[in-house]
């Protein structure tokens, strides 16, 4: 594999210049998915908070009936949506901090 101590040597660099271009896109991706976590916490308690003054307003109980089962639609499709963007996001990380170590086993490989 290795025909000079040179040959080891850059094989050694490029390694660790892949391993350090993968801990970068990883911490990264992780704070780019903590924003969006935090920033989807936030609107969340915001939405709970309108939706309980709501409540608290209602005159009637059907009236506060369809106030909880807005809530509860407009929840779940705001975790569903937020679960799928967090899963893609999670899935662009793993994607993208791989690519140098794809690279350098396709180099090593000889393809």
């Amino acid at each position: 594999m290795f025909t000079s101590i040179e040959d080891f040597q850059k094989f050694s660099k490029d390694n660790v210049a892949n391993t350090q271009a993968a801990v970068t896109t990883f911490a990264k991706g992780f704070q780019q998915i903590a924003a969006e976590t935090t920033e989807y916490s936030k609107k969340s308690i915001e939405a709970g908070s309108a939706a309980f003054e709501k409540l608290l307003g209602a005159k009637t109980l059907e009236s506060a009936i369809q106030i909880q089962q807005d809530y509860a639609k407009t929840a779940y499709e705001g975790f569903v949506a937020q679960a799928t963007k967090i899963g893609e996001l999670y899935q662009g990380l793993v994607k993208d901090a791989f690519k140098p170590v794809e690279a350098a086993v396709a180099k090593a490989s000889g393809k």
